[in-house]
């Protein structure tokens, strides 16, 4: 049998879901080795040594460990329903750009305010509330975009919507009862979608952390 993929994941990584999901609907089998933050095999840091996740090991050796080039890379392979449709447009370029810097940048410190003292000037809680709000403004404008349309690009799914929804996800579990409560009801239907989507409850199951040795985890649809 020829060598799958081996993926190199984090269960709750958002970089990591998007780019399962791509490889889930594109089809692909990976071999999934799960990995402890706290404690990253050597084997990964060898392949690729910023030791982030998702890493995309192929047959060949090829090394792909940025999350969108893993995605693109499986779309490429197989592309069912068409998510890289308009991905070169500079508008979907533009919301994936803004999602991965200004707004993870916000996400990072409303979520985690006590990584960056350098920033709170000994008030975590003002850190965290600004950021929030800059992040609520960011979101309001996916909102206002999700008018009258069930998707970002429009009426079905796309790499973008896969792209982001992880990272909303994790800026509205941060405080849930304060997101429901924000005047977003076009995103909350759109995350609430994704929340609910087969895809996406297909490639959030548990798995303990790889070690070399172990029985491989065969991951696919």
């Amino acid at each position: 049998m020829a060598a799958l993929p081996i993926l190199y994941s984090f269960r709750r990584c958002p970089y990591a879901m998007r780019a399962r999901m791509a490889l889930w609907v594109a089809g692909i089998t990976v071999e999934l080795r799960e990995v402890k933050l706290a404690d990253k095999p050597p084997e990964l840091i060898e392949v690729s040594p910023k030791a982030t996740v998702p890493v995309l090991v192929l047959a060949d050796g090829t090394v792909i460990d940025e999350s969108i080039a893993v995605m693109r890379w499986a779309l490429s392979q197989s592309d069912p329903e068409g998510w890289l449709a308009g991905d070169d447009a500079l508008s979907v370029l533009a919301l994936i750009e803004r999602n991965d810097g200004p707004f993870k940048h916000h996400l990072d410190r409303y979520k985690y305010p006590t990584r960056y003292p350098e920033e709170t000037d000994g008030d975590e809680d003002a850190l965290r509330l600004h950021h929030r709000s800059q992040g609520l403004a960011i979101l309001e404008e996916l909102d206002a975009r999700l008018t009258g349309q069930n998707q970002l690009w429009g009426s079905t799914r796309t790499l973008a919507d896969i792209a982001i929804f992880p990272f909303v996800r994790q800026f509205a579990n941060t405080d849930r009862a304060w997101f429901d409560a924000q005047g977003l009801p076009h995103l909350q239907r759109w995350l609430e979608g994704h929340i609910a989507s087969d895809l996406f409850l297909s490639v959030m199951p548990k798995f303990a952390p790889w070690k070399a040795g172990d029985e491989p985890i065969l991951f696919g649809p």
